[in-house]
């Protein structure tokens, strides 16, 4: 007999069928038993009544995997309206060990390095494995926007031979006794491929070994890149990201479905035109002095609120932020040299996405490079591209997991991350 998931059990009224999950919970009353199986798509009563059946569920544990066959029959006080009745129940495992933790509670209420401690567990919580189905729909409705936008998809190396993209301190290892680093991120492989393939965007792990013990921060995290060639300047990106933006949520709504409804999360719509300050104008907004050369957190809160209260949006654009506070590639404003035609997206009063145009002449990198007092040598085969064409071109990068944590309301971006590693942790 083949398997039916919880999920399908209201369209099999009165049919014998099969389910298999975990034991979630089990009420044993004076007449009759209560097991709750769970599997992937949700929950399963099942109620016992013969003494023998009775006795085998006594016997199990918690999160002991089994198999029940029995008939589904309409109740409208049991999930999904129907639970299974005069049961067949089949451990098929040995009793599971008892967990640190209730799962079957609605909240997980072990602090949150003891979930991280048991995160194969913790994750097994519907809270938590529902944050990883709405990050999954978000990735599904990243790719799917920008295939149908004429991108192609690509895959660069996370083992690079030097240190050279940004600021960021990174991860040294050996490779074949010469030195490598994991990358910061794919920048510069998806700049040269604008070179071959116009549009091009990625989904893949990045590297930063900088000593963060924030809400906000991981030393490794999913980043959702995309380049175009042919802009005319930034504004030509962040249209691109709104319609992005505005594609992914989409595709949460449709995909994700139940995992919103069992975080109790609403996706916010994207304005057709998410509202835009300028650097300067973002500073007086959030109260800070006018020579501040960056946004500190309290002022992204400020903005988020200023965005929400003036706009009725989640997001805002900061755009023309200092050059001293971008990379070397990004490309200046021709009106004001010392600002950027670079942008941060703020959401929910965070930063959630940095994007820009790029300089894309040789002679300009190497004017930026001299004025930053860095050599040219470990830029050269990036730098090689430039001198054969390459065409005005800009992009941007999303943390996946820290727009899952404002999309979901998580306090902190593990909470929405599998197997997290930070300053302290490395495993499980």
């Amino acid at each position: 007999m083949q398997r039916t998931l919880s999920v399908q059990l209201s369209t099999r009224t009165d049919r014998t069928v099969r389910i298999a999950g975990w034991v979630h919970r089990r009420r044993l009353l004076k007449s009759v038993a209560f097991l709750v199986v769970r599997d992937a798509t949700g929950l399963a009563q099942v109620v016992v009544t013969d003494p023998a059946v009775r006795a085998t569920v006594e016997a199990l544990t918690e999160e002991t995997v089994v198999e029940v066959t029995g008939t589904v029959t309409a109740n409208a006080s049991a999930p999904a309206g129907v639970e299974l009745t005069g049961p067949v129940v089949r451990p098929l495992g040995p009793n599971a060990v008892p967990s640190p933790f209730d799962l079957f509670r609605p909240e997980l209420t072990a602090t949150l390095p003891t979930q991280l401690d048991h995160a194969p567990l913790a994750l097994r919580h519907p809270r938590r494995s529902a944050a990883l189905r709405v990050s999954a729909a978000a990735v599904a409705g990243f790719r799917a926007t920008l295939d149908a936008r004429g991108f192609t998809e690509i895959h660069t190396p996370k083992i690079v031979g030097s240190a050279t993209e940004s600021g960021a301190n990174v991860f040294a290892l050996d490779y074949f006794g010469r030195p490598a680093y994991l990358a910061q991120s794919p920048q510069f492989y998806k700049q040269l491929m604008v070179g071959a393939l116009e549009r091009v965007y990625e989904v893949g792990p990045v590297f930063r070994a900088e000593p963060h013990d924030t809400a906000r921060h991981l030393a490794q995290y999913t980043s959702l890149d995309a380049e175009l060639g042919f802009v005319t300047d930034h504004r030509d990106v962040m249209a691109v990201l709104r319609d992005t933006l505005a594609g992914l949520l989409g595709t949460v709504v449709d995909r994700a479905g139940p995992a919103l409804r069992t975080l109790g999360v609403t996706v916010p719509g994207v304005p057709a035109e998410i509202p835009a300050v300028s650097f300067p104008e973002a500073l007086g907004i959030a109260g800070a002095p006018p020579d501040e050369p960056d946004l500190a957190p309290a002022h992204e809160r400020a903005l988020g609120e200023w965005a929400r209260r003036e706009h009725g949006s989640e997001f805002v654009y900061v755009t023309g932020y200092p050059m001293a506070k971008r990379p070397f590639y990004t490309h200046p404003d021709p009106a004001r040299p010392g600002y950027s035609n670079g942008f941060d997206l703020l959401f929910r009063g965070v930063e959630l996405v940095t994007g820009g145009q790029r300089l894309h002449r040789h002679a300009d990198y190497l004017a930026a490079l001299a004025a930053r007092g860095e050599p040219v040598g470990p830029y050269a085969d990036y730098l090689a591209a430039f001198r054969h064409g390459l065409p005005p071109h800009g992009g941007f990068a999303i943390g996946l997991e820290r727009l899952v944590a404002r999309l979901t309301g998580a306090s902190n971006v593990r909470e929405v991350t599998a197997f997290p590693r930070d300053l302290h942790r490395l495993t499980p």
